[in-house]
């Protein structure tokens, strides 16, 4: 019977294969988007986003159709393609389904965290402190996604990681424009939280998890009520006119 295992020489070889240039161009238009740098209801231009790039039109449009399919961006016919601005129900439903994922991730986590994984939690609140101090936006966002990303991680459910890294780039894009107000008491919270993992105090650190999610949910609903973000930018589009041929 002939062996069914490969040669030792093919089964080293591997294929390399390179990320697509429009799925580098996604990840990088993405992270513009998030950081607010293309903000909300911006209209997006092709050839300008193609030299910010440094990239042909060709994976610049490919990408805006994968942030369309992912409500990134909404496409409008005839106008154009505009950095999505989310709605407040869409960011509402969000928010609170946040909310009881990372709940019962903060219970589990408690059951479970070592001195380790504690250790861990108060370096990134150290970090997110210290951009406070140091008015670091975008510090503020990037600590406060890696400590709640951290606290599903320790929850040792990987089935609750996966669903909680689903939502993680659309709370840091709602994060973004409220991290500054939330400021110096989203870390206190933080610290309680990690005060109740640390004590394996599960139903009190699910608790400081859900009050904690629910003041930045109310914050940013604050902030749209005060600051609402565009959700339809008028453009003007010239009309085309017909050339037609000279009269002799």
């Amino acid at each position: 019977m002939p062996s069914t295992e490969l040669p030792q020489q093919l089964a080293a070889r591997r294929i390399d294969r390179p990320v697509p240039l429009r799925e580098r161009v996604y990840q990088a238009m993405q992270e513009l988007i998030i950081s607010r740098q293309l903000a909300p209801g911006q209209h997006l231009v092709e050839s300008e986003l193609a030299e910010m790039l440094g990239v042909s039109r060709q994976p610049i449009r490919e990408a805006l159709q994968l942030l369309n399919s992912e409500g990134w961006v909404d496409l409008r016919p005839g106008y154009g393609a505009f950095v999505h601005a989310p709605t407040d129900t869409e960011v509402d439903q969000l928010l609170v389904v946040r909310a009881a994922l990372e709940a019962e991730s903060a219970r589990l986590a408690a059951l479970g965290a070592d001195e380790e994984g504690v250790a861990k939690l108060r370096k990134l609140c150290a970090q997110g402190e210290a951009a406070v101090e140091a008015d670091d936006i975008d510090g503020m966002v990037a600590a406060n996604a890696d400590l709640h990303r951290c606290v599903t991680e320790l929850s040792g459910n990987q089935v609750l990681l996966d669903f909680v890294s689903q939502v993680d780039r659309r709370v840091r894009w709602y994060y973004q424009p409220i991290a500054r107000h939330r400021g110096s008491k989203s870390w206190q919270e933080h610290a309680k939280l990690i005060d109740a993992i640390e004590k394996g105090d599960a139903d009190g650190a699910a608790k400081i998890m859900r009050e904690h999610t629910e003041r930045t949910r109310q914050s940013y609903l604050e902030q749209r009520a005060n600051d609402p973000e565009p959700e339809e930018v008028p453009v003007q589009v010239r009309s085309r006119r017909r050339r037609t041929a000279p009269r002799g």
